[in-house]
């Protein structure tokens, strides 16, 4: 018997906006009036890529 034929499978290029990681970090503000931006970042998934990290077709 013939072997089992393999294709490869084309290496997708990287999601423009979160570089691969699927997740993206962004500021946020504080306070109820005055708004200010806080030092910390908080984690969220790329809508881009749905935190695939591969660019969408």
């Amino acid at each position: 018997m013939p072997a089992a034929k393999r294709t490869r499978t084309a290496l997708k290029k990287p999601c423009p906006d979160c570089k691969r990681a699927g997740q993206v970090s962004e500021s946020f503000q504080i306070g109820s009036r005055t708004k200010r931006d806080s030092a910390d970042r908080q984690e969220a998934l790329c809508l881009t890529c749905f935190g695939t990290g591969h660019a969408p077709e």
